[in-house]
């Protein structure tokens, strides 16, 4: 018993002591427990929890991510939107370039009928095939060259063998029967040649 008696009289002397330094604090004043209570509230609001700061990080990235996707997706509709009018209406600018030589060819049709000077005809023939030609060129497309040109399985293609040609004429382009074409300098039709054997 003697112990537990010690033991209260220690607790309560511990109290007193406490009781004591509190009331050897300066006292503060209502101004600044207002001061001192406002710098608790402001670093209350400062210290969030870092789960809201997750969740709203998390909310954000996912209103940035959505916006991206609806962003690409208008973009792959309007890409394939243009791609469609481009395949549709692309040849629009060589047609619009080609109907003056069907216009030509519409005239040389009717003074055909007229008059019956053909060398006359084969004159304006020639000039509405030169005209052709001459449109074509200003959109990229050339003839290829093949009159004793070496044979060159890039540009020509051999439909036939010539055999019993000179030496300086074997490997060489002796005949065009189709003529080739390349547009910017791709091949779009292969010339058909016969070639010294």
């Amino acid at each position: 018993m003697k112990d537990q008696e010690k033991d209260l009289q220690e607790e309560l002397q511990n109290i007193v002591n406490e009781a004591e330094t509190e009331t050897e604090e300066p006292q503060s004043t209502e101004a600044e427990d207002t001061e001192t209570a406002e710098s608790k509230e402001d670093v209350k609001e400062e210290v969030k929890d870092p789960l809201e700061v997750a969740n709203e990080t998390i909310a954000d990235l996912n209103d940035k991510y959505l916006r991206k996707c609806a962003e690409f997706e208008n973009f792959r509709r309007r890409s394939i939107k243009e791609k469609a009018e481009l395949i549709l209406n692309g040849g629009e600018k060589v047609i619009t370039k080609i109907l003056p030589v069907i216009d030509d060819m519409e005239r040389a049709i009717e003074n055909g009928k007229k008059t019956e000077d053909v060398a006359t005809l084969r004159d304006g023939m020639e000039l509405i095939y030169k005209k052709f030609l001459k449109i074509l060129e200003g959109e990229g497309v050339k003839t290829i060259e093949t009159l004793d040109k070496d044979f060159n399985v890039d540009y020509h293609e051999a439909i036939a063998m010539v055999p019993g040609v000179e030496d300086e004429k074997k490997g060489k382009v002796i005949d065009c029967v189709q003529t080739g074409y390349t547009l910017n300098d791709k091949v779009i039709r292969y010339a058909k040649v016969a070639v010294g054997q």
